[in-house]
């Protein structure tokens, strides 16, 4: 037996029957002379119900499960590749597949809302991250997964390129750099070329800035969101670390019970005993006095 073995095992169960089956695995780990197995399994993680309906999706239905992630390895090869057709098709798969699991992940047992979104949350992290997908596929999680950043990259807009117009000619063929005073028409159309080139330049800079300011839009956003995940992450972490002492608490105050219970026996046999001893004792003293005066009387009847 190794911890493999037992976190499949244990990690398949519903969180109901998780706690006692993991003390029983502990036990028996501990019995077979294994301390340090015992510990480690004592310290798996109760699933939760999110967590759980992943688990047993993975178990249940692996083969949309694998589907799910091979649209993920997909997808994430697509966004590297920058291939819009690509992207579109596998984005409409994903959406499919997703929700067909989900669909097969509520049928499994009822969930809330609150887990019903963790699942999805999970789903999708899988589909955006490596890492994820490997846990998901394991189906050994002990709390939803989450992932938040996956984007393409945005494109910078290119400025628009400055026109280079020729220098005016002026009669007989002499540019305007020369010495012979331009022609008016000849100025006013540099005066054109000019205000056209401003204003070129002022449109370009117009995007940019509205560029900068839509990035600075999505970056409050997305900081926005990442301090809203992470207060959401804390909270679950302590939801989490409140029911695992609940459950270490139940277990000690078992423990507690199951000592005191086995020392009150013990005392218990401890008192027969020593009131066993005394009528040995007794059943001694009077077994020797008895020897003696048996002997007294064969002595006198020899006599």
């Amino acid at each position: 037996m190794d911890l493999d073995e037992v976190a499949d095992r244990l990690y398949g169960l519903s969180p109901p029957e998780f706690t006692a089956a993991r003390t029983a695995e502990a036990r028996a780990a501990r019995d077979a002379g294994d301390a340090g197995l015992a510990r480690e399994i004592a310290r798996l993680r109760k699933p939760t119900v999110s967590a759980a309906a992943v688990n047993r999706a993975a178990r249940a239905h692996p083969g949309e499960v694998a589907e799910l992630l091979e649209v993920g390895e997909r997808l994430r090869a697509a966004w590297q590749e920058q291939d819009p057709g690509a992207l579109a098709e596998l984005t409409r798969r994903r959406g499919e597949v997703t929700g067909r699991l989900g669909r097969l992940v509520r049928q499994e047992g009822e969930l809330s809302a609150a887990a019903t979104a963790e699942v999805e949350q999970t789903l999708d992290a899988a589909v955006v991250d490596a890492g994820a997908a490997e846990q998901v596929r394991r189906g050994r999680l002990a709390r939803p997964l989450a992932y938040s950043g996956f984007a393409p990259a945005p494109t910078p807009r290119e400025r628009p390129a400055r026109k280079t117009r020729p220098e005016p000619e002026l009669e007989g063929g002499e540019r305007a750099g020369g010495k012979r005073k331009p022609a008016p028409e000849d100025e006013a159309a540099a005066a054109r070329a000019r205000e056209k080139d401003e204003a070129v330049a002022a449109r370009a800079r117009e995007e940019d800035e509205a560029a900068a300011a839509r990035a600075r839009e999505e970056e409050e956003a997305a900081a926005a969101r990442a301090r809203e995940e992470e207060a959401a992450r804390k909270a679950r972490e302590r939801a989490e670390a409140q029911a695992a002492h609940r459950e270490w608490q139940e277990a000690l105050e078992t423990a507690q019970r199951d000592f005191d219970e086995r020392a009150a026996k013990v005392e218990r046999l401890e008192r027969k005993l020593a009131k066993a001893r005394r009528r040995l004792d007794d059943s001694g003293n009077r077994l020797e006095v008895a020897r003696r005066e048996e002997q007294q009387a064969r002595r006198r009847l020899d006599q």
